[in-house]
């Protein structure tokens, strides 16, 4: 469980509720994965300047929705005037991050082959979709980004940490912040890799919560990203 600054409670939801989540949006509310990775890239972009003030940033981009959701965040870091390159993970791109990567080309970001030093490093490596522990060239980016002295802001979790369990993979990103998606995924509670733990608003309609049985608080009453605290279990 977690709660917001106020001390309302938000639940958490296990890998399974959130795949529920992502199929009902554009089936039952029309809300298409491109909207909701533009929700997420543009919020993930406006914390990381907010909480590191960067002047470059790399972004390590997987080719599932997480990685067209960092894909996104580094267009808009762009458009902000900042030094932005991205590296891709490799593996055939979802349509949608395909797209997104064809944006970020033909705007002349750089898609680099190797990482290179930047102020802030952004995880959109995994999602919410891994099993087992990261492998090949995922698994060498995340040894990269975790053993450089920079901050690391990793989208909806730490790559290579287990959601559903909390258990940090071999390798994992230990990242400074982690903005998570929707609600927060219950292995985030309490894992030391996740950081300051932020939560944002990917336009989920608070009736499919109703649906789920879920009480859900009027999380962004205050804006699009919230900071979330864990609550000790007893």
């Amino acid at each position: 469980m977690f709660t917001l600054a106020s001390g309302e409670p938000v639940p958490a939801v296990s890998t399974g509720q959130m795949r529920e989540v992502d199929r009902s949006m554009p089936g039952d509310f029309g809300i298409g994965l491109a909207q909701m990775m533009e929700n997420a890239g543009r919020n993930l972009a406006d914390l990381g300047h907010l909480l590191f003030a960067p002047r470059s940033v790399i972004v390590l981009a997987g080719p599932g929705g997480n990685g067209g959701g960092g894909l996104v965040a580094a267009r808009h870091l762009h458009n902000r005037g900042l030094t932005v390159s991205v590296v891709l993970a490799g593996g055939p791109l979802a349509p949608v991050t395909a797209q997104q990567a064809s944006i970020v080309t033909r705007m002349g970001i750089l898609i680099r082959d190797d990482p290179a030093p930047a102020d802030l490093v952004i995880d959109a490596l995994i999602g919410y979709g891994l099993h087992g522990d990261p492998r090949g060239r995922t698994a060498e980016l995340i040894g990269w980004a975790a053993a450089r002295p920079g901050p690391v802001l990793s989208l909806d979790g730490p790559s290579g940490l287990d959601l559903d369990t909390g258990r940090p993979g071999t390798p994992c990103v230990r990242a400074d912040a982690t903005m998570t998606l929707a609600l927060p995924k219950t292995g985030l509670a309490g894992a030391e890799v996740t950081g300051r733990l932020y939560l944002a608003d990917i336009s989920v309609p608070p009736l499919l919560y109703q649906r789920m049985g879920l009480a859900v608080p009027a999380l962004f009453r205050d804006g699009p990203v919230v900071e979330l605290h864990a609550v000790a279990a007893r």
